[in-house]
Parts: structure tokens; sequence; C-alpha cells
């Protein structure tokens, strides 16, 4: 997790707390809306990504599912940690890029086709 969070703050410019909430909120949004498996499989490769879903209040189900979901709603949490389009945008592709290290291309293929909405951040 700290690999991923140095990375982000160096190439987005985030304060490391910001990009731990962001991990996290983007590791429950997957968790939540992507291929299950895959998933999972990258999660478990990431020491410290259950802690940091669960501070980041993205848990499976809970009140969040109930006030609406999907990309959507990830982006409207984000927006709510200060950052802006082009900051996310940039976090994606490097969770993206530090995901194809951790699982392969392959995996994190699935999960990017297999979240809706996701595509577009590729």
């Amino acid at each position: 997790m700290e690999e991923l969070i140095e990375r982000l703050a160096i190439k987005v410019g985030l304060e490391k707390a910001v990009a731990g909430k962001t991990v996290g909120i983007i590791l429950g949004f997957l968790r939540n809306e992507g291929p299950a498996d895959q998933v999972q499989a990258l999660i478990d490769t990431i020491p410290g990504a259950e802690a940091a879903i669960e501070s980041a209040g993205s848990t499976r189900g809970g009140i969040g599912r109930l006030m609406g979901g999907g990309v959507m709603a990830l982006g409207a949490k984000l927006m709510g940690l200060g950052l802006g389009m082009a900051e996310i945008q940039s976090v994606a592709r490097e969770l993206f890029k530090f995901g194809r290290d951790k699982i392969g291309a392959d995996q994190m293929g699935a999960i990017i086709s297999g979240t809706p909405g996701l595509r577009q951040f590729s």
C-alpha cells in the first residue's frame, strides 16, 4: 500500500493521506462493481488494501450502496476529497499500471472491461 501511495503522491501530486483514502475508495468501488475474482486477486497483492477499503467506508453493501453506486458515485466521492477530473484520471492510470505490475495485464484488463464505466479512465 505504501508503494502505491508514494507513487500517487509523486506522480499525481496528492498528499499521502488523500492518496490513501483515494486508493481505499477506488478499491472499494472495484470490489462492489467489478469482477469479484480478479478484483480480489488485486486486493490480495496490496498489503494494507483491506484496511484502506474499510477506513474509506467502502466495504461491501452498506449505506453507500443504498445511496447509489457506479462510476458517478465514485467520481463524487473522489471530488469530495478535493480531486479534480484530471487528477482522478491520473490516479486511475497509475492504479491500473500498478495493478498490471501486480496481477498482470490480462487480469487488470478483465477488471477494467468488467467494471461498468471504468474503461473511460484506462
